[in-house]
């Protein structure tokens, strides 16, 4: 079978099992087996394909076609312009979640202690210690599994951060400049709903946010404050429908400049808030 039939097959086998995309995922699971890239293939799209590299190919296909996310074949997602490897242990880092990053780096300086809850892959405090200076970044998960992801992702992108297992604050010591979290937020009721990527791979522990999906944003909330140095900032991603829910939550719990930041798409993505500066923790 020549390239070009590989792809061929490739984008038939994957619009068979109404997979989006097929085209470009089956362009990149044969990039990824045979290590190619677009130039190559064009100058050799009649050429045989390798019998070893064409059932793995095939094995990619099955896999791709089960709905297996392309992320989780390929074993890394790109994020803030920065590799990340990817298992079913962790979340597959989103686009949305770049708008986290982005407002977390307007308030983090160089020489801040930065803590982000529920880290899973790591993408957000890897990106926020990657482009500020002589951050002390802090990072915990519940998940043993998805800490070692994320120890992995901070070698692989040259930074050092602490990690911690722990649920939420359980494990956490001294204060931070600034929290950062992208909590589980999908409602119990709407996880069903999720596409088959979603719903049968990616790690239920990180999506399901309990009935109302506000669960860890009250928790999280109620707690940080302890943690949290006067005039220091939190920042949560949040659900397309949940900035006035939780941005109301911080206002209740005190927190002065409440905004709520809407991503590429103009969905309501970020909710930041400020610790009082005239409190004293």
């Amino acid at each position: 079978m020549t390239y070009r039939e590989a792809i061929n097959l490739g984008e038939k086998v994957l619009n068979m099992a109404d997979v989006a995309d097929a085209k470009i995922d089956a362009w990149l699971l044969l990039e990824m087996v045979c290590k190619i890239d677009r130039s190559f293939y064009y100058l050799h799209m009649e050429d045989e394909v390798a019998e070893e590299q064409l059932s793995e190919y095939e094995i990619a296909l099955r896999k791709r076609a089960e709905h297996v996310p392309l992320q989780y074949i390929v074993g890394e997602a790109e994020f803030m312009g920065l590799k990340f490897k990817v298992n079913s242990n962790v979340l597959i880092p989103r686009q949305d979640t770049e708008t986290l990053v982005e407002e977390a780096l307007k308030v983090v300086k160089p020489g801040m202690k930065v803590l982000d809850l529920c880290t899973g892959s790591g993408c957000i405090i890897v990106s926020i210690v990657h482009n500020v200076p002589e951050v002390e970044g802090t990072a915990t998960d519940i998940s043993k599994q998805a800490l070692l992801v994320a120890k992995e992702n901070a070698k692989l992108n040259q930074v050092s951060v602490t990690f911690e297992r722990s649920d939420l604050f359980d494990n956490v010591t001294g204060t931070y400049d600034v929290i950062v979290s992208n909590p589980p937020y999908i409602r119990t009721g709407e996880v069903v709903k999720l596409m088959p990527e979603v719903q049968e791979f990616e790690p239920m522990e990180a999506l399901d946010g309990k009935e109302d999906g506000l669960y860890f944003y009250r928790k999280i909330i109620k707690e940080c404050k302890a943690y949290l140095k006067p005039g220091g900032h939190i920042l949560f991603e949040i659900g397309y429908d949940q900035g006035e829910a939780v941005s109301g939550l911080l206002k209740e719990a005190g927190f002065k400049n409440v905004t709520v930041i809407k991503d590429l798409a103009h969905n309501d993505r970020v909710v930041t808030g400020m610790e009082d500066i005239c409190l004293i923790n």
